[in-house]
């Protein structure tokens, strides 16, 4: 049903080149290139750039491979779609957050599908950069996520409110005090998310509106998993900035204290994003008042 020079492009920027591509495809490289030919003359647009040996999209072979992907996606979802009307099942792609992912909202899907005969669910981690285009490109139904996402053709339902925390090993000094001011945690070893990740972002936008660079900081370690760095701060290796949400059951069993942090504000919300013509909006409101409840 889709034109196969749409899939000769994708491999092209997958691998970087025209023989690599025919290679992978079992084509000639001829064949290849009349494939991009053939998409440039009809699109009327120039694809590639050639810069030594590489190639490198053009800003319209950007929109073209992003335009692309989005109708392979939404060619696979009309497939399982037909599969799962035949079958009786609806099968759901969801992103999370890797910060949402500590929280509570794997039971509330656990929940659901429990409840709900013939509804099953993936559940996948990423950033949420990364969640974002994947829900423009129809790759995922919908996500979780730390944060607001502004973007016209997209749609929310909040969930929960959160806020940024510094946590520390219970016999840490600063534990005797009920605010620590960025100064105390500048003199700590830190131990933070990686760059791009939701947490890091707000993070660093709150010093910054203080005027403040995360240069001031010893930063010791950068790592992307949360229970990683909620380990390693409970061996008392580092201080962290997470979010409180993410450390409720570290909280609760006092392996960790959580501290506000004066004069930083790092609130944010937790939302179901979604494509506006998402046509499942009622399982949504659903699962909302689900995870209220749990």
């Amino acid at each position: 049903m889709l034109d196969a020079k749409i899939y000769t492009l994708l491999k092209v920027v997958e691998t970087g080149s025209y023989t690599a591509a025919a290679k992978a495809l079992n084509l000639s490289q001829p064949a290849v290139s009349q494939h991009i030919h053939a998409l440039e003359e009809e699109l009327n647009v120039k694809l590639f750039e050639r810069v030594g040996t590489h190639l490198i999209l053009t800003r319209e072979g950007e929109k073209v491979v992003a335009a692309s992907r989005a109708m392979i996606s939404l060619y696979r979802n009309l497939l399982d779609n037909l599969k799962d009307d035949a079958s009786g099942i609806r099968r759901m792609n969801v992103g999370i957050t890797h910060t949402v992912e500590a929280n509570k909202i794997s039971e509330v899907f656990a929940r659901y599908v429990s409840e709900h005969n013939g509804v099953s669910m993936k559940l996948m981690t990423n950033t949420a950069q990364v969640l974002r285009e994947q829900l423009k490109n129809y790759e995922i139904d919908f996500a979780i996520m730390d944060g607001s996402l502004p973007d016209p053709g997209l749609a929310s339902i909040q969930l929960d409110t959160d806020s940024l925390v510094l946590v520390v090993w219970p016999d840490h000094p600063l534990t005797r005090k009920d605010v620590v001011r960025v100064e105390d945690v500048e003199k700590e070893k830190l131990i933070l998310r990686l760059p791009n990740s939701g947490t890091r972002d707000l993070f660093m936008a709150s010093l910054e509106a203080r005027g403040i660079s995360i240069d001031a900081f010893h930063v010791v370690l950068e790592v992307d998993n949360i229970a990683t760095i909620k380990n390693l701060v409970t061996r008392g290796y580092g201080v962290s900035v997470l979010a409180k949400s993410a450390c409720q059951s570290e909280l609760r069993r006092k392996s960790i204290v959580a501290l506000p942090i004066e004069n930083l504000s790092m609130n944010r919300q937790i939302n179901i994003i979604y494509p506006k013509d998402f046509k499942y909006q009622n399982m949504l409101k659903e699962i909302a008042v689900l995870y209220n409840e749990i």
